[in-house]
């Protein structure tokens, strides 16, 4: 297969709310995997870079490089952020020069021939489909949540597993109960009537959980009880209470009561107790999102709070449908939580913020707890995402 680059949107712009600018779209899960993740399972090779001006220079360390957008050489594939492939195999071996990936007449990735230079989006050449869903902003994670979970969960029927855990009930079919290597206490109810659940290896689970899938469940995650349904979550998680169609992208911590629903959870967020959002209208209408003054119409039903990456919620947090929390803020305090938080704010009136050295103090704290060192490379990033938040 040819190199495979993945290009992000020119401007992110408030549709990409809280994490355009923060991280690459690319590294955002679309169902059990990152839409990166996604194109490489379609295309049968890793990506060679991301290709972005508003993620430049950010490191996690299981990324592919993030650099400025420029000429790709052949052969290569360059593949949209913005569109989530099914992950079924592409047949690409007789594909014409200057060949398009198209999804219902949108370009969403460019074919280069060897020899050739890609010089950037263009609507030349001869068009093939491709399945798999178009992402309008971060809100539309949970429309591919929606569409893919069940499919990814799935297909890890044909993996290695441990079987039922002893002690446990299951509702439905046991073959959809998928352990590898995870250790589950007595007492745990999976129900698997509308979809498998896949534990990752490392993952716990305590007593008193109830788990109806689909429900991925990422290495090293920790189930601490309560009822999970329909969600994702991304390596070393703490989850305890109602979560419900809900993504954590990974390393986030909800370890106490509360609800969270139809909601994008970054990394490093922390949700103290009983922090609940609200994920429909009172009216059963649609959600709009409120961007630092721009209207967003979501179309959607239900639609929860997007917490960027590095926020944290106040013990008793109560957050309205369709909130976006942006990257490093912290909400406490006794004034009325707006639906938009601004990132890095400090405290809900949203006027105070973290200053640069104490939003990578306290970064450092959090991800040493895990055993995540703040390198160089990751404290150069963050440095990087602290600038664009506050407009540098």
């Amino acid at each position: 297969m040819p190199a495979l680059y993945l290009l992000e949107p020119e401007r992110p712009g408030a549709a990409w709310a809280p994490f355009g600018g923060v991280r690459p779209i690319a590294e955002l899960r679309a169902g059990a995997w990152r839409i990166r993740e996604r194109w490489e399972a379609a295309c049968e090779t890793e990506a060679a870079a991301i290709l972005g001006a508003h993620a430049e220079g950010f490191h996690e360390g299981d990324e592919p490089p993030v650099r400025l957008p420029g000429p790709v050489e052949g052969p290569a594939l360059v593949a949209a952020s913005w569109f989530a492939p099914t992950g079924d195999r592409l047949d690409l071996s007789d594909v014409a020069p200057s060949l398009r990936l198209t999804h219902a007449g949108v370009t969403v990735g460019w074919m280069v021939a060897a020899g050739e230079r890609w010089p950037g989006p263009h609507e030349r050449g001869e068009s093939r489909e491709i399945d798999g869903l178009p992402l309008r902003g971060s809100f539309d994670l949970i429309t591919a949540l929606e569409r893919f979970l069940g499919e990814d969960c799935a297909d890890f029927r044909s993996a290695p597993s441990t079987g039922v855990p002893e002690g446990s009930l299951v509702l439905g079919d046991p073959s959809d109960v998928v352990v590898m290597g995870a250790a589950v206490e007595p007492g745990v109810v999976f129900d698997v009537r509308q979809g498998a659940v896949v534990l990752e290896p490392g993952v716990e689970v305590r007593h008193g959980s109830r788990l109806e899938g689909p429900v991925y469940v990422g290495t090293r995650t920790k189930v601490l009880g309560g009822f999970l349904r329909g969600s994702v979550f991304g390596p070393e998680c703490r989850v305890h209470g109602e979560i419900s169609t809900s993504i954590f992208l990974g390393y986030a911590n909800k370890s106490h009561d509360g609800f969270v629903g139809h909601s994008v959870v970054g990394h490093w967020v922390n949700l103290g107790a009983l922090t609940t959002t609200s994920n429909l209208k009172n009216t059963y209408g649609p959600v709009r999102l409120e961007i630092d003054g721009q209207r967003i119409e979501t179309g959607r039903q239900n639609l929860g709070t997007l917490f960027g990456d590095h926020a944290k919620t106040a013990i008793g947090t109560m957050l309205a449908t369709g909130t976006v929390v942006s990257a490093g803020a912290h909400l406490f305090g006794p004034a009325a939580l707006p639906r938009y938080v601004p990132p890095f704010a400090w405290g809900n009136a949203g006027g105070e913020r973290l200053t640069p050295d104490g939003f990578l103090q306290i970064a450092d704290r959090v991800m040493s707890r895990r055993g995540v060192p703040l390198t160089a490379e990751r404290r150069a990033s963050l440095e990087r995402t602290f600038a664009r938040g506050i407009g540098g």
